[in-house]
């Protein structure tokens, strides 16, 4: 080969060289964006960071082991929620102490509903007689006047006590099939908190949902081991209830009659 042709083969590859090399210059992977995530749960951080993946760091303010129900923020933790950029929260009224906080902190942050679009269930009468106890007292309830529950109310403002409102269960994560939703929700608002990183929130999610359908089947696998007849369950809260909706288990007594930690149980329910 002449001296001339491989100076020729030499010089376009160097030229085929230098333009892969700017195309790859020219288009480089997204960078991972600077965003402060926050989930306010720890289970809801899991969620999320199997979601983000290594893309985002996804931080909880309520530390592992304590009670959203009865969680009570510092002023760091406003501090925190204001300075965060994504906030995922629960919904459905798990959060009671949350809607005052974010009127305080302020901030312009996006707020991710993880439990948004599912629905209350509808527990049988098995559950706890809390429902009776209702039934029973509900003329008396109605036979108060306005000024009478305000005084009330009053009262127990003054002396520190919580009162405790709920639409319904909102511990749907304890049945792996709601999860999904949750997932679903963090990975759309994460998507919209940073678009570059959609696919990879997709493919993420994907992963995620089919270890959770995979969970959901071994958990049935375990149950079926179990007669029916021996599917009861006793708990500390009504916490269980899509748990056992979902496979096949009776709630058959709780030591707090309600959905949350801070309810007390009356005196009837204790005797």
């Amino acid at each position: 080969m002449s001296r001339i042709k491989l100076t020729w083969i030499v010089t376009w590859l160097a030229v085929i060289g230098w333009c892969v090399a700017g195309a790859h210059a020219a288009s480089p992977p997204a960078a991972a964006p600077d965003l402060k995530v926050l989930a306010i749960e720890t289970f809801l951080a899991d969620i999320a960071r199997n979601v983000a993946g290594e893309r985002l760091t996804v931080e909880s303010l309520i530390p592992i082991g304590l009670d959203p129900h009865s969680f009570e923020p510092t002023p760091g933790d406003v501090r925190r929620i204001a300075e965060s950029q994504v906030l995922i929260v629960h919904g459905a009224g798990l959060e009671e102490f949350l809607e005052p906080i974010l009127e305080q902190a302020g901030g312009e942050q996006q707020i991710i509903e993880a439990a948004a679009g599912l629905a209350f269930r509808t527990p049988p009468a098995t559950d706890t007689d809390r429902h009776e106890y209702e039934e029973q007292n509900e003329g008396e309830e109605h036979s108060s006047t306005d000024k009478d529950q305000q005084e009330h109310e009053a009262e127990e403002h003054e002396n520190g006590e919580r009162t405790h409102h709920h639409a319904g269960d909102p511990h749907f994560w304890l049945d792996p099939t709601r999860v999904i939703t949750y997932v679903v929700n963090i990975r759309d608002g994460l998507s919209i908190a940073d678009p570059d990183g959609a696919a990879d929130y997709a493919r993420n999610a994907a992963a995620y949902i089919s270890q959770l359908e995979a969970l959901d089947r071994w958990i049935t696998e375990q149950v079926q081991q179990i007669p029916p007849e021996r599917r009861l369950l006793v708990t500390n809260h009504e916490s269980f209830g899509y748990f056992a909706d979902r496979y096949g288990f009776q709630v058959v007594g709780t030591v707090i009659p309600s959905v949350s930690t801070g309810a007390s149980p009356s005196a009837q329910q204790m005797a």
